[in-house]
């Protein structure tokens, strides 16, 4: 019983489910980021082989996954083979144990069946699971980041969608019997029209991330501590919209929002991105106006909807002291409340060119210090725990060439210690009421501009540093 029972195995049918399942595994459709791990219409095969030839036929059939049609290394193929097979195995006892009966199905076998199906179904997913989260553990690819736990986002995309194709099983053994190899056919052609389907869709994302991409370089060009800056922000937005529970599809929208919040810079002339003291009038007025011309530049691509409010609105305050529009309260759009937070959390953990990176633990408390004047405080606590559930990278910035941190009063007043001053009064293109103000990542704002909020943006990501005239600082 241990290594069986061979009983209700007909060789022919094993041969031609083996080879049904071949032919499904070599079209696995990719699912999660970098295209890591993928799910196939091969599960719902998988299962069917359980109930048309019993435990030792499935394990038989899930080891013909090593002979797949596409490109995989040798160790690959027999993991990937040794998974099937031990996951078929155990499904196929799980589902003698609970009554099920190995051969074709007839209309006395239902609905008794499908509960011993089931069964196998859920098994067959749990040990699939584990298998994989060994591997991916083993590679690095679901170890906790920081302080966060266990990231078992991937492992849930490819289980839940395997799944799907794994209750069909029980359609294709139930229509063996009446039309043989046409049964799967009949069952999964479907399902290989949506797959190829959803393949383009994905590949038309995969393009629009690219271009994205693209732009984002093009505006960290203009600034080497800014590189990396506009990707993080993206992630950081995703990480707050997931938090809040929003939809994959707006989730998306608002990363998109996240990657191009700063694309309005590229007509911001780098001198003045550049700058290492205050602005001038002039200046600082070409500063302000970069969220507009974010806006401008892309608003006829038409798959970034909501993200087009984000990018305009991301310095707006929850005070009306912001920028362009100087929204107030939840007339900001949430995606731009999202970015703000998101924007300033990583400038303020960041090395910039007028000081060093502040803590992770240390830029919590700066925001949470200034929710409910600049930030939204529901914005700021989704940040901290997801966070503290995922972690955080701080981007690792050597020194660019020839260049320095600034003069030594800037970094002390930019320094943790000194951090209620420079989110007070430094970044203080200033609050009249002496409301707490983040750093903003432009430089100074010229002396008569003091009474406007604090941006939190620029040429670098958004960081609340000390601009006052004592340090001759820099709120960038």
């Amino acid at each position: 019983m241990l290594i069986g029972p061979y009983t209700g195995m007909d060789p022919a049918t094993l041969i031609l489910v083996a080879l049904l399942f071949v032919v499904a595994e070599s079209i696995s459709t990719s699912v999660g980021s970098g295209g890591r791990a993928g799910m196939s219409p091969s599960s719902a095969v998988s299962l069917a082989a359980v109930v048309l030839v019993g435990p030792v036929g499935a394990a038989v059939v899930g080891f013909a996954s090593c002979l797949a049609v596409r490109r995989q290394a040798v160790v690959k193929r027999a993991f990937n083979g040794a998974q099937f097979a031990l996951a078929a195995y155990a499904a196929g006892h799980v589902y003698l144990l609970c009554g099920g009966v190995v051969g074709e199905l007839g209309r006395e076998d239902f609905p008794a069946v499908v509960l011993p199906y089931v069964a196998a179904v859920l098994t067959h997913s749990v040990l699939n699971s584990l298998l994989v989260a060994i591997l991916f553990w083993t590679l690095g690819q679901a170890r906790p980041r920081g302080r966060g736990r266990f990231n078992w986002r991937p492992l849930v995309a490819v289980e839940l969608s395997s799944m799907g194709y794994q209750m069909l099983g029980l359609a294709i053994a139930a229509v063996w019997g009446g039309v043989g190899i046409v049964a799967p056919l009949l069952v999964l052609l479907p399902l290989f029209i949506a797959r190829w389907a959803f393949a383009q869709q994905a590949d038309e994302a995969r393009a629009h991330e690219a271009t994205l991409a693209t732009l984002c370089q093009a505006v960290e060009t203009k600034d080497y501590y800014t590189r990396g800056h506009c990707m993080r922000v993206a992630e950081g937005s995703a990480m707050i919209a997931r938090e809040l529970g929003m939809s994959a599809e707006r989730v998306q929208k608002i990363r998109y929002a996240g990657m191009l919040h700063d694309i309005g810079k590229l007509g911001v002339p780098t001198k003045v991105l550049q700058k290492t003291g205050k602005l001038t009038d002039e200046e600082y007025a070409a500063i302000k106006l970069h969220p507009t011309r974010g806006y401008e530049i892309v608003r006829e691509i038409g798959f970034l909807d909501e993200a087009l409010a984000g990018i305009r609105h991301h310095h707006e305050r929850l005070d009306g002291r912001g920028y362009p529009m100087g929204l107030v309260g939840m007339e900001i759009p949430e995606s731009a409340r999202i970015i703000s937070v998101a924007d300033v959390f990583d400038c303020l953990t960041s090395t910039r060119s007028y000081r060093k990176a502040w803590s992770v633990e240390d830029a919590i408390v700066e925001l949470r210090a200034c929710a409910g004047t600049q930030f939204d405080p529901r914005m700021v606590e989704a940040l901290v725990r997801a966070v503290e559930r995922e972690g955080w990278e701080t981007p690792d910035i050597a020194e660019a060439p020839g260049g320095c941190y600034g003069s030594a009063a800037a970094e002390a007043a930019a320094s943790p210690e000194g951090g209620a001053a420079t989110a007070e009064t430094a970044a203080d293109t200033g609050s009249s009421t002496g409301a707490p103000t983040v750093p903003s990542e432009t430089p100074a704002a010229p002396a008569a501009e003091e009474a406007v909020p604090a941006a939190a943006d620029t040429a670098a990501p958004t960081t609340a540093l000390s601009t006052g005239p004592a340090t001759g600082g820099r709120d960038r």
